[in-house]
């Protein structure tokens, strides 16, 4: 009995130390874990630091420009732009030119038929010819009345006959001088059912509305002139940002679809009216414009420089997004065989001109070495 005792004591005890050297086993293999997921440091070798083109900066201070984002296009003033229309309605003879071709002011567009030309400019013969009859008329009544000769009835009758033709014969010569119609030619017997349209402006034509046979009405716009010798930009800014604009304030813009240079302009005109989407129109003037060849509608995206400031900057390149929160790669050591990084975390200010702006240095000195060039490739896809 004593015996079966003995052994179930023995038995227990190696059960008890068993159980612990599992236990310690797991706390030893848990703690090994827990190391490994703190542990940030990144080895990169010598030949990978090469291959990828990789490179090391540090944090610099300099002048940083707190802009405002904005959109908007390129335009022209409205004197620069024009639509041509009919002064009367009449049936296109000739459209000799295209979308693209340049003109200058006073150059043919377009004729237009009407016979209702030719009747216009009857009406205005027939006046021409009586005004000589009534005005003679006219001062005949006139010396008449001064001796007391005819009645006060017959002298007035005579000159509201005169000053209606005359009203009549100028009103006539007007419209004809819209019809671009030479009144002298009229009154020579020279008529003409056809009348030309020339170009109000120098430019270039941007819209070709009508055909050869096309009736076209006053209301009708026939084609489009724009002139490219004075660009400027039309801008809209938020609501929120407005109060920050100033006159002069450097523009910084590009127009993406084209290409990534960057242009310079100032704000000239605030606007003073908010629009429908809570924006107002900033217009600014572009500097050296005749540097690039900027078209009429093209969409740009730009920078308005409110102000500067001092602050401590980096390679944008250098800082990554990382589940949103930003991270950066501080090199810790170089070896023979690498580089040794320690991934930090920052906070960002605002970005410009291929820098970012650091608005909290953390633990980081200006004489820590910053990886600038591959960071992404490191630490981006985790």
């Amino acid at each position: 009995m004593q015996r079966i005792i003995y052994n179930i004591i023995i038995l227990s005890f190696i059960t008890l130390a068993l159980a612990c050297g599992d236990k310690a086993s797991e706390n030893s293999k848990s703690k090994s874990q827990k190391t490994e997921t703190v542990d940030t440091e990144i080895f990169v070798s010598k030949a990978q630091f090469e291959h990828n083109k990789m490179e090391l900066g540090s944090i610099i201070t300099k002048t940083f420009p707190i802009v405002i984002k904005t959109t908007g296009m390129i335009d022209v003033p409205p004197e620069n732009r024009a639509v041509v229309n009919a002064t009367m309605g009449g049936y296109i003879k000739t459209v000799p030119l295209l979308i693209g071709d340049k003109v200058k002011k006073g150059q043919p567009l377009v004729t237009i038929e009407n016979p209702d030309f030719i009747t216009l400019q009857q009406d205005y013969m027939e006046v021409n010819e009586k005004l000589g009859f009534l005005r003679s008329e006219y001062e005949r009544q006139k010396t008449m009345m001064d001796e007391n000769i005819t009645s006060q009835k017959s002298f007035l009758q005579a000159e509201s006959n005169y000053k209606m033709a005359v009203a009549k014969h100028n009103g006539l010569k007007k419209q004809l001088t819209l019809l671009n119609i030479s009144p002298s030619r009229v009154e020579r017997g020279s008529l003409s059912s056809e009348v030309t349209i020339f170009a109000p402006l120098s430019g270039s034509i941007t819209k070709v509305n009508v055909t050869r046979g096309t009736y076209v009405s006053p209301a009708t716009s026939i084609m489009e002139i724009i002139n490219n010798e004075h660009l400027h930009l039309e801008l809209s800014v938020f609501e929120k940002d407005i109060m920050k604009i100033r006159k002069d304030q450097k523009i910084n813009f590009k127009v993406p679809e084209s290409s990534n240079d960057l242009y310079n302009a100032e704000v000239h005109l605030i606007g003073t009216a908010i629009e429908e989407d809570r924006t107002i129109k900033i217009h600014g003037h572009l500097l050296n414009e005749k540097d690039a060849n900027f078209l009429t509608g093209m969409f740009v995206e730009a920078e308005i420089v409110t102000e500067v400031e001092e602050v401590n900057s980096l390679a944008e390149t250098a800082v990554v997004d990382v589940e949103n929160s930003y991270s950066l790669l501080k090199l810790n050591k170089e070896t023979d065989d690498g580089y040794y990084f320690d991934q930090i975390l920052v906070k960002i200010g605002n970005t410009y001109g291929g820098e970012v702006s650091l608005s909290s240095m953390g633990e980081l000195t200006m004489k820590d070495r910053i990886l600038t060039k591959g960071t992404f490739n490191l630490i981006g896809g985790e």
